[in-house]
């Protein structure tokens, strides 16, 4: 296999006096008073000079070796990397709304505040929940702004309490959430089958617990078949049930939490509702609560008065703000925008394709991997590793592989109660042909196990760089370009 050649640093293409362009002299005085005493950088040591040219073709480059869902499977489980479809950008776009400044009066932004509005009523629907603050900024934001929704009511009956239990099967920012609202978090371990174990969780249920918070589907890609018990547990107790959305993409238009029991929720809308997953960010972790829990919403919230929309701040019961303005709105015209394209039937076939997306691997990949959980998946599936390692071989050396194959590692090492874990989502958005070459490529790197691991080990192949030493570079991060003699 032939390496690709190696794209060099900006400033390695640097050399002195280039220029992208220049500017025409000044016609009008200089006045250099104006920022007397200001301490000013006048120039940047090292800074790389280079032509328009060099650095359009350099940054042009360095984005054809970028993997992004626009050209291939992307099958991180629980992330739900699906494709983001280009009309939702298009719309988002829209002057009218690229345009608008966060600050403008209600007056004129009145089609905005329809549209948040709107997307309240299809989340509200979809859900099964009463209402909802679209101002979280990420699903960890979400999460947060959820607890301290339910410390503020608990807070109201008298006793905070002091204890949140989360399934060692539910994603790992719960237990930080839970933490910044001044919490003290109680692992509940799971059953055989993968699911929460309903005796241990009567017997950690006590008056002293706040809530529970639990993932449905679970990280593990399975159901919790029990949630209506388990919610009336809770609720049994004083508690409320805390659901975390993140995996929301194998429920939509056939399961709402909201008739499950669950009392919060929050979804992510660059996960289930197509948004782009971007560098961290943007993201958006809108939170539905019941009736009971509306009050304690964060302001402001969007309400109807005189036949026009308002932002509302009067409500003494609030946690207050969680961020600036309201919310990422493009973020937020994307998703609404998703949601009525597809209709009521498309809403209800993204959890169906994606069940059967993942299924579709799981029994494809049966023998070539080892399944820890032989209960049924939802969206997702995940693997372990149990069979390569035999032959000395890693889910870090097979994720490694899949880049020779041209195909994105799945989620590794997570969820933490399956050793080696490979978790693996498809979306609803993949063809058959597309997953027929993921799975070709799964078995490919199994076979390559048994018969050839030196080549698994030294993977990957054809990539800009070889493998690199994550744990030193975490451990030794370079974070500064060094000109060499």
């Amino acid at each position: 296999m032939i390496k690709e050649i190696r794209e060099p640093l900006v400033f390695e293409i640097s050399a002195a006096g280039k220029r992208a362009g220049e500017l025409p002299a000044l016609d009008v005085p200089v006045r250099k008073d104006l920022l007397a005493g200001v301490p000013l950088r006048r120039e940047i040591e090292d800074f790389p000079e280079v032509s328009e040219t060099e650095v359009t073709r350099h940054f042009t480059r360095l984005s054809q070796k970028n993997y992004c869902v626009d050209m291939g499977i992307y099958p991180l489980g629980s992330c739900t990397m699906k494709y983001n479809p280009k009309v939702n950008e298009r719309l988002s776009a829209h002057p009218a709304f690229a345009g608008s400044h966060p600050l403008l009066p209600e007056e004129l932004v009145q089609g905005n505040l329809e549209v948040l509005r709107t997307l309240e009523r299809f989340l509200r629907e979809i859900t099964g929940l009463d209402a909802f603050t679209l101002q979280p900024a990420a699903g960890a934001h979400g999460e947060l702004a959820g607890m301290m929704i339910i410390r503020a009511a608990l807070e109201a009956r008298g006793d905070a309490r002091k204890i949140v239990l989360i399934p060692d099967s539910a994603h790992g920012t719960n237990p930080s959430s839970a933490h910044i609202c001044g919490y003290a978090v109680k692992e509940i371990k799971s059953g055989e089958d993968g699911t929460i174990d309903v005796a241990a969780l009567e017997a950690a249920m006590t008056g002293e617990v706040a809530a529970l918070m639990v993932t449905n589907p679970n990280t593990l890609g399975v159901f919790e078949s029990d949630i209506g018990l388990i919610a009336g547990i809770v609720h049994a107790k004083g508690g409320f049930v805390y659901m975390d959305g993140a995996n929301m993409n194998a429920l939509t238009g056939v399961a709402r939490p909201g008739d499950m029991g669950v009392d919060v929720l929050h979804l992510n809308l660059h996960k289930t509702f197509s948004t782009p997953h971007g560098g961290g960010g943007p993201g958006s972790g809108p939170v539905g609560v019941k009736k009971e829990l509306e009050p304690y919403l964060p302001v402001p919230v969007i309400a109807e008065k005189g036949g026009r929309y308002v932002l509302d701040f009067d409500r003494p019961r609030s946690i207050g703000r969680v961020r600036a303005f309201f919310g990422n709105f493009s973020v937020l015209v994307r998703a609404l925008c998703y949601i009525m394209s597809l209709g009521p039937e498309g809403v209800r076939e993204i959890a169906e394709l994606a069940v059967l997306n993942a299924n579709y691997i799981r029994k494809s990949l049966e023998g070539d991997y080892h399944l820890k959980y032989a209960t049924p998946s939802m969206h997702e599936c995940v693997f372990s590793d149990k069979l390569q390692k035999e032959h000395g071989i890693t889910n870090l050396d097979i994720a490694k592989r899949l880049i020779d194959h041209g195909v994105h590692p799945p989620t590794m090492s997570f969820p933490l109660i399956v050793p080696g874990a490979l978790m693996i989502e498809p979306t609803e958005t993949e063809s058959r042909r597309d997953l027929d070459l993921f799975i070709g490529a799964m078995k490919a790197i199994a076979k390559e196990a048994k018969e050839n691991p030196d080549v698994l080990r030294a993977a990957p192949h054809v990539t800009y760089v070889g493998r690199l030493d994550e744990v030193g570079a975490a451990k030794n991060p370079v974070l500064r370009w060094e000109k060499k003699p």
